[in-house]
């Protein structure tokens, strides 16, 4: 899967039917700039709208992946199937962000500990005061992840 040969294909296809961005976003819900990013190779059309986008294209799933047109290919999956896979790659992409989070925070919990144990000499107090720094990068870093994670998962409801 190759954003930009998607990219290319979704172009092709949007002005075989005489369509503008414009009018393909207003078609399918999405702004003129979402196409732009598709077509560009920017970003991929997220699954929730993929079905509309194949649907006003004139065109399967598996060929807007591929990037062109193939009427002698035998499709493996059925566009249901594919949405689901891409329903899936995009809850482990969250999940992602789920884990990474909780390690920042976790990280930032262990180096506050460790900051606190450097105290006497000058150098080990700037090495305290640079720990604890860090600390509250990693932990304030750790819980934007974790917010995201919700607020992406409360948009998917």
């Amino acid at each position: 899967m190759n954003p930009v040969t998607t990219g290319r294909f979704i172009t092709q296809k949007r002005k075989e039917k005489n369509l503008t961005q414009e009018q393909l976003a207003e078609k399918i819900g999405v702004s003129n700039k979402t196409i732009s990013k598709w077509e560009t190779g920017k970003c991929m059309p997220d699954y929730s709208i993929i079905e509309l986008l194949c649907e006003e294209l004139n065109t399967t799933l598996a060929e807007l992946i591929r990037g062109e047109e193939d009427e002698k290919s035998i499709q493996t999956y059925d566009n249901a199937q594919m949405i689901e896979m891409m329903k899936q790659i995009e809850h482990l992409k969250n999940t992602k962000l789920l884990i990474i989070g909780y390690i920042l925070i976790i990280m930032g919990g262990v180096m506050l500990a460790l900051s606190r144990m450097f105290t006497g000499t000058d150098i080990q107090e700037f090495l305290s005061g640079f720990m604890l720094g860090l600390s509250i990068v990693e932990m304030l870093s750790g819980v934007f992840l974790l917010g995201r994670h919700l607020a992406l998962r409360n948009k998917k409801r």
